[in-house]
């Protein structure tokens, strides 16, 4: 019987180096965590400015980081292919370390908009940078399983500091948080640059080092040399295309083009399912559903709830990604999503018109709706990036499908109550679960598995029927010659 993956000794290394990546994406799910409890206490009489935040200040602090990472995207993606993973991690550490410096140092709110900045900055990092990496260091064998950790760290660090929010003072808050990118730097200082990095730069016999120490193994075996060669392949067909514009070959190349709207979807689906608004929301709609109850929660105490739920969900994601595989585990939560924001906008529609509807229905299908994303489209997205492109394009796609993302989230945590006032909320949420439903099908016809295969494979799902069978005449035409 084959051991769990984290008990796997084979798998130590791996893991070890996982965590360390994944380290600056907990302190970004700190620093998202931080404006639930931190908003309420800033806008209190006992704040710890001499005027409390209003609610236009709060807004705008909740907001920036979303439209002020979109160009970092890029900027990381470009560094991370010309200097290395590992010096762009090592950034985004010492950035995280200035963001809980000036806000120890300045309640002003200038200081705080700044510092929320410096949080998309951290964000697109999260969302490049490490799955990216995380990628390149894991065996394929566990590729799937270690992806997933990204979001099992950045819910992990938002329900942290929804815990801590409640029970610590505001500048121990501070202190702790700092104590993550301080603790990630330096601890990083000692890690591995990622083997496709090595080779593309010519430093193969480092890569193989690389290699030993992420497989624990003392020499170089066939295994090894297998992904070596593997690696340089992928990296010989990107040099075919040779186009120094990636996002011209990107979208002017057939195959790459069907792969970059599989990632443009997985991408786009957990805004365009309603993830970021449901949250956002989540406060009326538990309020809502305790009139006429005796449960009573709390924002800080919702947000412990959701937070619980989405923790939970990526824990689940990556211990069954492995054995379902990326498009069973895609699709089934798309449906199972659709469903609950239908059920979720029907019991508006239905106290709409004083129709009786038990309170403990959108309790429950907004978890619901939360474990879906956190347990599918979240994790999933960033995973299926990284096994459909190479390592000339990863870093690009996802900048470019993350900053689309962005501008969204940006749009919808602005104007997702003006309009839901406006044309009612029942209506925005069955638009929601209709696009769940949409995604479901588009992955079950469109998305190939990518589960524990060479992009070579992958590629030739997205061929057509008549691209498949030029292929093949070619082929004869070389072999009879």
């Amino acid at each position: 019987m084959e051991s769990f993956f984290l008990f796997d000794p084979r798998n130590l290394n791996q893991i070890l180096c996982v965590l360390m990546i994944c380290l600056p994406v907990f302190n970004y799910g700190n620093c998202l965590g931080w404006m639930s409890p931190m908003s309420l206490l800033l806008q209190s009489e006992d704040s710890p400015r001499d005027e409390p935040l209003t609610d236009v200040e709060i807004s705008w602090m909740a907001s920036v980081p979303y439209l002020a990472g979109i160009p970092f995207y890029y900027i990381l993606a470009y560094m991370g292919d010309k200097y290395g993973r590992k010096i762009c991690l090592l950034f985004t550490s010492a950035l995280g370390c200035t963001i809980w410096i000036l806000k120890l140092f300045s309640t002003e709110f200038w200081a705080f908009i700044i510092a929320r900045c410096m949080v998309g900055v951290l964000m697109a990092g999260s969302f490049v940078t490490c799955p990216v990496y995380i990628k390149e260091i894991s065996e394929s064998r566990i590729r799937g399983q270690l992806g997933c950790w990204t979001s099992v760290f950045y819910t992990g660090g938002s329900l942290f500091l929804y815990i801590i929010g409640d029970m610590l003072s505001y500048r121990t808050i501070l202190l702790v948080c700092l104590s993550v990118p301080v603790v990630s730097f330096l601890l990083f200082l000692s890690m591995p640059e990622s083997p496709s990095y090595l080779i593309q730069i010519g430093k193969i016999e480092d890569a193989e080092k690389v290699l030993l120490w992420l497989r624990r193994k003392t020499k170089v075996d066939d295994a090894i040399k297998q992904e070596i060669e593997a690696i340089k392949t992928e990296q010989k067909n990107d040099d075919v295309m040779n186009d120094e514009n990636l996002i011209r070959t990107i979208f002017t190349h057939k195959i790459l083009f069907r792969a970059f709207q599989i990632a443009l979807m997985a991408t786009l689906a957990r805004d365009a399912c309603g993830a970021i608004p449901v949250s956002n929301f989540a406060g009326d709609i538990f309020l809502k559903a305790s009139e006429g109850t005796k449960i009573l929660l709390n924002p800080n105490q919702q947000a412990m709830v959701l937070g619980a739920v989405q923790c939970f969900a990526s824990i689940i994601a990556s211990n069954v990604v492995e054995k379902s595989g990326r498009r069973p585990l895609l699709v089934i939560t798309c449906v199972v999503s659709g469903i609950s924001m239908y059920t979720l906008a029907s019991w508006f529609l239905l106290k709409q018109y004083d129709i009786h509807a038990p309170s403990w229905i959108p309790i429950i299908t907004l978890c619901i709706c939360i474990f879906c994303d956190s347990a599918g489209t979240l994790p999933l997205g960033t995973v299926l990036i990284g096994e459909i492109f190479s390592f000339k394009y990863r870093g690009t796609v996802l900048a470019i499908t993350m900053g689309m993302a962005s501008v969204l989230d940006f749009f919808q945590v602005f104007f997702f109550k003006i309009l839901a006032a406006a044309i009612g909320v029942q209506v925005a949420f069955y638009v929601f679960g209709s696009f769940c439903i949409f995604m479901a099908i588009y992955i079950y016809i469109v998305v190939p598995e990518t589960k524990s295969r060479p992009l070579e494979d992958i590629y030739e799902d997205l061929k057509t029927k008549k691209e498949k069978k030029e292929f093949e005449l070619q082929k004869e035409v070389i072999s009879r010659c």
